[in-house]
Order: C-alpha cells, then structure tokens, then sequence
C-alpha cells in the first residue's frame, strides 16, 4: 500500500505527443518512488499507444482536464499535497479557488519548465514567484528548471535504465527490423518534424547499405513527399506507434537517432548512441541560441555542429556525409555526455528533495 505524498500534474497536449510523454514519465518515476499522481491532461488519447497500461497503473489516477470534469470531482477529490503545472500550463482557476477555500496552507506548487542548457538557467532555478492577484493571492510558486548541470533540476530517469539497457538485445532487434541491413551499412532512426535537410539526407542514402527506420506521424509523411521526388529511394521502412519502452529500445538499437523536442532528446542521451537534435523551431529564432547551448554542453566536435545548424535551417550548407570517421567522433561525444548526466541526481529525486525541504521548513 502507497503512503507517499499526493501530486497533482496538470499537463496540456501542444507539440504533437511531447507534452504528455514528458508528463507520464514523471508520473510514472513518482509513483515507482511511492508517490500517489493524479495525471491532468487535456488530451490523453496518445496514452492508447505510449503506456497502454496508464489508465489501470496502481497509484496513478489519469483525469480529463476540462471543465466539467473539474466541476462534477472536485468536491470529494482528496487535496494533493504538490501541485505541478508542466511547461507553463495555467491549473484551472476553479481548481485553485478550491483548493484556497478548503485548505489551511497552500500545497507546494511547483512550475515545471522547458529543458535548456542556456546559461541563465541555474540562475532561476528554484526561484520563489509571489502569486500577486487571484484567489490564490498571498500564496507562491516555485520555478523547477531540468537541466544537464549538478545546479540545475537533473533529466527524468528511471531506476532500473542501466540495468535494462544491459539485458536489451541489440543483435536480435536490429535483426527483426532490418534483417537484410549490411554488416557495414547503418542503422538510422528518424523522429523529426519537417527539416530542410530532409532530401540530403535521403539522397545521401542512395547507393548506401544503409537503411532508415521512420517513425508515424510527421515523420512519415516528410519522407512520403521527399521521396516523390526522388527517382531512386534509399533503403527504408516505416514503423507502427510504439510504448515508450518500444521507443527507447529503437535508441538503443540504433547506430544514428534523429530525435525531436525534449522527450526524446533526453532518451537519446540515454542511449548513449549518435544523435542529431531537432529543435522545436520558434517563431522569433529563439531556439537558435538554445541550440548553441546545448551543443556547447555536449562539446559538440565540429562536424556534429554543423550537421545539427543545417538540420534545423540555422545553415543552408550541404548535410554532412555520414562517414566512419564523423560517427566515431560523434559516438564518443555522446558517451561522454551521458556519463556526465549519469553521475548527477535525477529529476524525480530533486523534485522529492525539494518538496521535503519544503515541508519542513513549513
């Protein structure tokens, strides 16, 4: 029987499945660590494919986040003891006017926001932000800021990843999606969102014993028009939706990643294998300097430099050829990065730290 503390995460559905694969591995680390969740999402129809089980996992409670849901439950809803809105969702009012109306003392409330490298993140990590008008008025939150330093929020990661990753069978995985792949050709991931770069990449494939692995969604249906216009394809195969289990085990299986936003760069980190970062875009470029930040942290060798400013447009140069020489530079690269992040407390184990220091001092 689960004795922890009660969290709320409230989490809106914005880039595609990002949002909620972020919010359900949270979850899902807090209850493995004896936390009860109450998961609030206004979208969780992508649970059906990325944790099938989340709807009957004990100690976690997935919510709709609408109106009147909140209307018809909050009455005989127990108070959480945290509260967590994920990459600066607002929690309902009503919410927060029920829990000010019948609570004695605010709940630890906690904005969890975007993952970046820049260098004003330790800066605002942890910092107070005063609630200044509304029912909530007198109370506060706390930023919590991931990142890839000891004075940042850490990454989420499982307790049992290493030992998981050590038992996967890389041989027989790769054997089953690509059982025609050369002993020198590549194995390639590829979840992006629709770079312009994309045509190289496919036309630097052709006559190659490589073969690309696409994912559903966006992904696909870049390749799609890409390869309309190409007389002779490389070699490729799309693949099925998978669990998040499913989608790491790709990582790891993988000799090259392409890997999208957040959720996913966290999970190539993990893997440990080359991977090229697509950055979701900004309208005013802003991604551009998250980009260098991130690049200056791993210690990007320069040719993994340019292959990530011309996959997400910040250079119109050619895609750099994928030869033994720049892979071997990007692999060691990777494994360093990830035994840095390795060493350091992960996200779930701050969180925790940070709510009982709270508690406390209360």
């Amino acid at each position: 029987m689960q004795t922890g503390q009660l969290w709320d995460i409230f989490c809106t559905v914005i880039d595609n499945h990002g949002d909620l694969g972020v919010c359900w591995r949270l979850t899902r680390q807090l209850r493995d660590a004896g936390q009860r969740v109450r998961l609030w999402v206004d979208d969780a129809s992508a649970l059906a494919w990325m944790a099938p089980t989340a709807h009957q996992e004990l100690g976690i409670d997935v919510r709709p986040w609408t109106v009147a849901s909140l209307a018809s439950t909050l009455q005989s809803l127990p108070p959480a003891d945290v509260w967590v809105e994920a990459f600066g969702c607002d929690i309902p009012a009503a919410f927060v006017a029920h829990g000010v109306a019948t609570r004695a003392q605010q709940p630890k409330w906690i904005n969890l926001e975007y993952l970046s490298a820049e260098d004003w993140v330790p800066r605002m990590h942890q910092l107070p932000s005063p609630i200044m008008s509304g029912p909530a008025k007198g109370w506060s939150k706390t930023f919590f800021y991931p990142g890839f330093t000891p004075n940042t929020g850490g990454l989420l990661r499982e307790t049992d990843l290493l030992s998981r990753q050590q038992r996967f069978d890389r041989a027989a995985w790769r054997q089953q999606q690509a059982p025609n792949l050369a002993p020198d050709g590549l194995l390639i991931s590829l979840f992006c969102y629709e770079p312009a770069a994309l045509p190289q990449l496919l036309a630097q494939g052709v006559g190659t014993p490589h073969h690309l692995l696409v994912t559903p969604g966006r992904p696909l249906a870049a390749v799609q028009q890409a390869l309309a216009g190409m007389a002779v394809p490389p070699h490729w195969s799309a693949l099925p939706y998978t669990d998040q289990e499913g989608f790491d085990e790709m990582l790891w299986a993988c000799d090259l990643n392409f890997v999208r936003g957040e959720d996913s760069l966290v999970r190539a980190l993990w893997a440990g294998q080359p991977f090229i970062w697509h950055i979701y875009p900004q309208d005013d470029n802003a991604h551009h300097a998250k980009l260098e930040a991130f690049l200056d942290w791993m210690q990007a060798p320069e040719s993994l430099r340019k292959a990530h400013r011309v996959w997400n447009g910040v250079d119109a140069r050619q895609f750099p050829e994928l030869d033994s020489s720049a892979l071997s530079d990007w692999s060691a690269c990777a494994q360093t990065a990830k035994q840095r992040v390795i060493e350091q407390d992960d996200l779930v184990h701050q969180l925790r730290g940070l709510v009982a220091n709270n508690a406390s001092t209360d």
